[in-house]
């Protein structure tokens, strides 16, 4: 009789959090393009062993996060003008193609879902809560391609989305731009609900562009 193995589960819902915090941190600018990830401060700091640390690891370097170099370990990646402003374009045409596709193929359902999430997108407006606002931001993006009921589409945009994550959290949020922000999701959830296939094609595409406007102003 052949041994059972150790459930696998715990170990594995430790590395998906280790990740998630990670993450976190780049993308607030706690780890700064260029610094080396200090393995043993980190295992200190979470209380864990190296193991689901680089197994995190291993997930921010496929999401472009960072880099991992022989011999010299995870290195937060930096990135050009350039480079962000290829991604982002690229982006823009896809989501331009979701909203495209959602308001003709979406249920009434996922419509009034994206609605919703874009009146609590106006809450955390209200209440300047940045952090909660971001997270409900992408939520919208990601419930507009999902209704896209694309998979090549989805896919691709999401190799994409990874690489300019950092960028997006950290771009100039002005409360201008914050404002202007808030009515572009407005309007787009205003056409989806219209089933307005050309109109929301346009302001997705628009939106993503005003972002990297925003990125281009800070750096």
């Amino acid at each position: 009789m052949s041994q059972l193995k150790p459930d696998p589960i715990g170990r594995t819902a430790l590395a998906v959090e280790i990740t998630n915090r990670l993450r976190q941190m780049i993308l607030e600018g706690v780890m700064q393009p260029g610094e080396k990830i200090n393995e043993k401060a980190l295992t200190t700091q979470f209380g864990v062993s190296r193991t689901p640390l680089r197994e995190a690891l291993k997930v921010l370097a496929a999401e472009g996060l960072l880099e991992l170099i022989p011999h010299r370990g995870a290195v937060i990646t930096r990135q050009s003008e350039a480079e962000i402003a290829e991604v982002f374009h690229v982006l823009a045409a896809l989501e331009g193609l979701a909203g495209e596709l959602t308001a003709q193929v979406a249920s009434d359902a996922e419509l009034a879902q994206i609605t919703a999430m874009t009146e609590e997108l106006r809450q955390s407006y209200a209440q300047t809560d940045r952090p909660r606002y971001f997270r409900i931001n992408q939520a919208i993006h990601h419930e507009i391609l999902a209704a896209s009921g694309n998979d090549t589409l989805i896919k691709s945009h999401e190799l994409l989305a990874h690489r300019v994550q950092r960028a997006r959290y950290q771009a100039n949020l002005t409360p201008q731009r914050w404002r202007a922000a808030v009515e572009e999701h407005e309007a787009i959830a205003k056409a989806l609900s219209a089933r307005d296939a050309e109109t929301t094609s346009r302001l997705m595409r628009d939106h993503l562009l005003q972002k990297l406007t925003s990125i281009r102003v800070k750096s």
